[in-house]
This record gives C-alpha cells, sequence and structure tokens, in this order.
C-alpha cells in the first residue's frame, strides 16, 4: 500500500505563493467560512496542502485560495529536493527560495503550519526517492545524510514551524524497504533532530509520521502498534498519523473509534493526523462513492475526539488531473486521485458540506 506524495508539486507552488501575496491575497483579513459558537467546539485544526489539481498557476492560485478559507491550519509535505542540495545549492539558499514564501504566505493568512519531509518514495515505499535513484544516489551514504541535516536545519531555523516532521510513513518503509535502507532512515532522521535541536533553543516540536493502517494489521492480522517507532525514534513529541482506510474497511463505520487513540499506547503526548482521507471513486478492488465518503468525514470527526486530536490534514483538497502527471505515476496515483472534497474544477463534491460543518465548530485548544 502506498500514500499519495505527489507534494513534489509543492515547489512549482511555492513560486505561485510570490503572486498570491503579491495579489494581496496573502493578507490574513481575507474572509473565511464562520464557525457557529453554539455547536460543540473542536480540539483539532484542520487543513490541507497546496497540491493543486493541475500544474498551472491559475489552477494553483484558486486551489490555495479556495481551501485556506476554510482552514486554520497547513501543512507542507514536501520531499527532500535531493538534485538541488547535492548539486551545489546549499539548505540556505533551497529555502529561501523555494519553501519560505508559501509558509510566508501560511503565516500571513494566520495558519498553524506543519512540514512533514518525505525522505524515500512516496508512491513506492520499498524504493527510495526518485531523485536520488536517478543521480545513482542513496540515503546510505553519509553525504547523502549530511544535506538532509543542512535542508533539516534550514527549515526549522528559517520558517519555524509549529511542528516538524523528520520522516514519513516509518512503520511502512520498516515492513516494504531494504533492511539497510531503513537502517540509514533510522540513523538521518536521529541526527537531523540531534541538529535540530543543537542549531536554535526553540526547535519546534519534532515527529515521523505512521501509518494506522499498518499499525492495526491489516486486518485480519493482530493490532501491531507503533512501539517499535517510538523506540527508532525516541525524539517523537507527537504521534502523527498517516491512515487512508479505504485500502482496508469497505465501509467507513468499520474503522475502530480508537483507530488514533490506541497508537499512543499511554504516553500522553499530541495526536495529530497529517495525511490520509478516502476516495470518492472506485478503483481496482476498492468501491467507493461521494456519499461513503462524507460518511468517513464524520466518522473521521469521531476519531479525531477520541483522540482528543490537535490537527487533521488532508493533503489533497481537490481531486487530481491524473492526465497531469508523468506516464508511469498515473497507475499508482489512480487511487488516490479523488480523495479531494472538490473536483479537479474546484466544483464541490458531497463530502464537502460534512467538512464545513466540522470546521463550522469552532477550534478551542
Amino acid at each position: 500500500m502506498s500514500v499519495l506524495t505527489v507534494h513534489r508539486r509543492a515547489r512549482f507552488v511555492s513560486a505561485i505563493a510570490l503572486a498570491l501575496v503579491a495579489c494581496d491575497k496573502g493578507d490574513s483579513k481575507s474572509p473565511t467560512l464562520p464557525t457557529n459558537p453554539n455547536l460543540p467546539a473542536r480540539p483539532f485544526r484542520l487543513g490541507f496542502s497546496a497540491i493543486p489539481p493541475k500544474a498551472t498557476q491559475e489552477s494553483a492560485l484558486a486551489t490555495i485560495d479556495a481551501w485556506t478559507r476554510r482552514a486554520d491550519a497547513a501543512i507542507m509535505h514536501i520531499s527532500v529536493p535531493y538534485r538541488a542540495l547535492l548539486t551545489g545549492t546549499s539548505g540556505t539558499t533551497y529555502v529561501n527560495t523555494v519553501d519560505l514564501p508559501l509558509a510566508n504566505y501560511y503565516r500571513a493568512k494566520g495558519l498553524f503550519l506543519v512540514i512533514t519531509l518525505d525522505v524515500t518514495d512516496g508512491l513506492n515505499r520499498a524504493a527510495e526517492a526518485p531523485e536520488l535513484v536517478a543521480l545513482g544516489r542513496s540515503i546510505k551514504e553519509p553525504a547523502v545524510q549530511q544535506v538532509y541535516r543542512d535542508y533539516l536545519v534550514a527549515l526549522s531555523t528559517i520558517i519555524h514551524p509549529d511542528y516538524l516532521g523528520l520522516a514519513a510513513e516509518t512503520n511502512l518503509i520498516r515492513e516494504q524497504a531494504p533492511a539497510a535502507v531503513y537502517g540509514a532512515l533510522v540513523q538521518m532522521a536521529n541526527d537531523g533532530a540531534a541538529a535540530v535541536k543543537r542549531a536554535s533553543v526553540n526547535a519546534p516540536p519534532l515527529y515521523v509520521s505512521v501509518q494506522a493502517d499498518i499499525a492495526w494489521g491489516p486486518p485480519p492480522a493482530s493490532y501491531r502498534g507503533i512501539e517499535t517507532d517510538f523506540h527508532d525514534f525516541p525524539f517523537m513529541q507527537a504521534v502523527a498519523i498517516s491512515s487512508y482506510p479505504y485500502f482496508i474497511f469497505p465501509d467507513p463505520d468499520q474503522v475502530p473509534l480508537d483507530y488514533y487513540a490506541r497508537l499512543s499506547n499511554g504516553r500522553k503526548l499530541p495526536v495529530m493526523v497529517v495525511e490520509g482521507g478516502w476516495t470518492s471513486g472506485s478503483a481496482g478492488t476498492i468501491q467507493s462513492s461521494l456519499t461513503k465518503q462524507a460518511r468517513y468525514l464524520r466518522r473521521q470527526e469521531r476519531l479525531l475526539d477520541s483522540a482528543a486530536a490537535i490537527a487533521m490534514f488532508q493533503l489533497s483538497y481537490t481531486d487530481l488531473d491524473v492526465s497531469q502527471y508523468p506516464a508511469q505515476q498515473q497507475a499508482s496515483l489512480g487511487v488516490f486521485a479523488q480523495l479531494g472534497l472538490v473536483d479537479t474544477e474546484l466544483r464541490p463534491k458531497t463530502a464537502l458540506a460534512t467538512y464545513d460543518s466540522i470546521f463550522a465548530r469552532p477550534f478551542r485548544p
């Protein structure tokens, strides 16, 4: 099972952020959906990433402007820019040029900001990052681990996110990738955490994300938890969760109510969902619908309340126009292409009204 990691496209969107600010759309007074003080408060913030349905400036501008009006948080889920970092661009230069404009736009909107780094191939957790593969390099190399650390420190000290994720879906990588690759990931993440903490006394809380669907089995396997991840990444200051349960459960109501809460295993750590969702369409053996997707969001609300979660991010606000992607990625993306709450033309799907009703609950930590 692989996860939606089309966030390389966020590099394109970072340039768009400059246009947003230039157009004065970064004004924190831009209208947002109202909350309803008569509804129960929610302890979790809600937000999305900057992934647009199409690789055009118009699409990116419209997407970001649409979802930031119905969010109080944002996530930057970005792949390590190995090619740039290994060919002479410093982490500081890259962050200032590519990542900071988008982060500044989110800050101007008053959004809580989380960053997750993806160290390996998000569409194939058995493989290393495509940029590294193309260069004939590996995270097992000390030089590659060094540029990763430098980039982490730059993200932390320049952008100052509210939380910083050092790797994504570590339990899925452990299960699918070669042992030497996972061992290198453990080494570089721990060294990276130490480097971030050395660089600033005000370093953000750190985490690696874990796949809830792997931690729970999947059925009929027994619950496995994430104790190995706590052991291998002892710096974890939050339980950051990835979950695409439609790969496992045919119906949203089958997802256990402690699906998130149980992962902490008694630890008093903040819980966040940093990526996930439920497709509105059918693909291969997966059978879903617009109604089922909306029902999942209501179930998701109960899971978040049960875990006293502090945030929930769905990476894709819109569906994806798969034809915009390289042919070799289109088949893998098919099962993730209809996760959006709106279609590729930003027309509302059934789930958007459900989401808006959850967002209408006033946020109260």
